[in-house]
């Protein structure tokens, strides 16, 4: 793992998550090192990246969420090539595999919503080792703790967080950090 983005993320317990353009603009004012792009299409993610690297940020683009983008490795190439993204994140292992390869920073998405995803990112993890793991929704302490005790990928739990005590809660379970499109978190 690259140390500066490990740095960047354990000095950022919250990350902006930007869904528009309006917010973008907002999280560039926030203190968070680390900005999670989860918008844009093949039109204009370079100026979307563009804005967050000349605020002196790590840009991660949501791959799976750019629209006119597929699901195939190439796309990836495609990020590498036309934009200044730092990485990419993904709920496609090939992707981050791919991500990778290229020397880009890499975090791998999983959705729990029942024991069966649960026991599923043990099984994702021995295909592909990501820098870091985000599990959503970050609303469950235990299953953090739980997914922490299972493996020595760091967490970003993300989703649902709305308050402080979320956020202490969360990072008290086992989380390195979280990340949310809630602009209030941001300065909390």
């Amino acid at each position: 793992m690259n140390k500066e983005f490990a740095e960047a993320i354990e000095n950022s317990p919250i990350i902006a998550a930007v869904s528009d353009m309006d917010h973008l603009e907002k999280c560039l004012q926030s203190e968070s090192k680390v900005i999670f792009i989860l918008f844009g299409d093949i039109c204009n993610i370079a100026d979307i990246v563009d804005k967050v690297k000349a605020a002196g940020k790590i840009a991660m683009v949501h791959i799976d969420l750019i629209v006119g983008l597929s699901s195939k490795e190439i796309t990836v190439d495609f990020i590498k090539k036309y934009t200044k993204a730092d990485g990419i994140i993904s709920t496609k292992h090939s992707l981050i595999k791919r991500a990778q390869e290229l020397g880009l920073y890499t975090i791998l998405r999983f959705f729990v919503i029942d024991s069966l995803a649960l026991n599923n990112i043990v099984k994702q993890l021995s295909l592909v080792k990501p820098d870091f793991v985000e599990v959503l929704p970050g609303l469950m302490p235990k299953v953090i703790k739980k997914i922490s005790e299972m493996t020595s990928v760091p967490i970003i739990a993300g989703g649902l967080i709305s308050e402080k005590e979320d956020v202490i809660s969360i990072l008290s379970s086992g989380a390195i950090s979280i990340s949310t499109t809630n602009s209030d978190v941001w300065f909390m």
